[in-house]
């Protein structure tokens, strides 16, 4: 198993260069790979091409570039410059987020996910192995030929010379269609809420179709601390928030994976009482064997047998989300 860091995205008013610091520290500790993400703040490719100008070895992640954000063709250029300029470290993590952010922020509709996501992947694919770009699809066509075209499009070739023909893409998934087309045409897996023991019961027939170089990477929250009740307190909020607040009440993935967990009632409670504005509430109906089932808590002994886990669950790649340098120093020691 190798081990990740966790950028994120920065939080509001904070700047993530601040984060940078322990990133590269992820690097002097052997970590194989940082991730950045994006929601509706921070971007992640600024702060992997700021990463990647001040580290030499460590891959370089998008947990995750979001689809609408980008045409399929802008994300091969800048998936293909990023890892041009990183002497070939650069691995592509695309998620279609959800109905909210798509329509809400970008302006897109949110429509048939999996088939754009194939298409998209399609496309990306085809620009990086400078092809000429002629695809016809169901939410893709290039050159474009619909309304309002003025029919002069050409195809084009990507122009720069990439490292590799073939830069591996991750797909971020959570709902099991979604989990079976990442299986299908993606390199590898970001999962979120990954609870080890009940994810072979949830995702194992669509994981034992996978490749055996198939890299699952789920992001796990890692505290370090002899406190363990305070740890997983301190992390309720968090869930709650996915659980909770991010989605309409009938439209939530987060709600809906914890659901399928075994935590039904405790999803729907949580959900009730965030989307009420008692947000402290819903934190505190966050259960604490969930958190320690996602999460990594406690101290270093105790981590230790946890980690086992994650590895019986065919984790490949776990991406530590924490703040802790020590926490960091724990699990290189306890994996590496």
């Amino acid at each position: 198993m190798r081990l990740g860091f966790s950028i994120g995205y920065a939080p509001p008013g904070t700047n993530p260069t601040e984060l940078i610091a322990l990133a590269q520290e992820a690097e002097r500790l052997g970590f194989d790979s940082a991730w950045a993400a994006e929601a509706w703040g921070t971007d992640a490719v600024t702060v992997l091409a700021w990463l990647g100008a001040t580290t030499s070895r460590i891959g370089l992640g998008s947990c995750v570039m979001q689809i609408a954000a980008r045409s399929p063709a802008a994300t091969a250029m800048t998936a293909a410059t990023l890892d041009l300029m990183s002497g070939g470290r650069f691995r592509l993590g695309l998620g279609v987020s959800g109905p909210q952010v798509v329509e809400g922020w970008h302006g897109e509709p949110w429509t048939r996910p999996l088939t754009r996501t194939r298409e998209y992947v399609d496309v990306v694919r085809a620009a990086v192995r400078r092809e000429r770009l002629v695809y016809d699809g169901e939410r893709y066509q290039i050159p474009f030929r619909g309304p309002g075209a003025t029919g002069l499009g050409k195809p084009l070739k990507l122009m720069l010379r990439p490292v590799r023909s073939e830069i591996p893409i991750y797909l971020a998934a959570i709902r099991p269609r979604a989990v079976e087309l990442a299986v299908e045409i993606a390199d590898g897996w970001l999962p979120f809420f990954f609870v080890p023991e009940r994810a072979r019961h949830v995702f194992g027939a669509v994981l034992e179709r996978a490749p055996a170089d198939f890299d699952v990477a789920p992001t796990a929250p890692l505290v370090m601390t002899d406190d363990v009740p305070t740890g997983l307190e301190a992390l309720k909020p968090f869930y709650a928030l996915y659980v909770g607040g991010m989605g309409a009440h009938h439209t939530n993935f987060y709600n809906d994976l914890m659901a399928r967990y075994g935590y039904e009632e405790e999803a729907r409670r949580i959900q009730e009482l965030y989307l009420a504005g008692r947000h402290r509430d819903a934190a505190a109906a966050v259960p604490d064997r969930f958190v320690d089932e996602a999460a990594l808590v406690g101290p270093k002994a105790r981590l230790a047998a946890r980690l086992d886990a994650w590895r019986e669950a065919g984790v490949t790649t776990l991406i530590c989300s924490t703040r802790q340098v020590e926490a960091m120093r724990a699990a290189a020691e306890l994996v590496l």
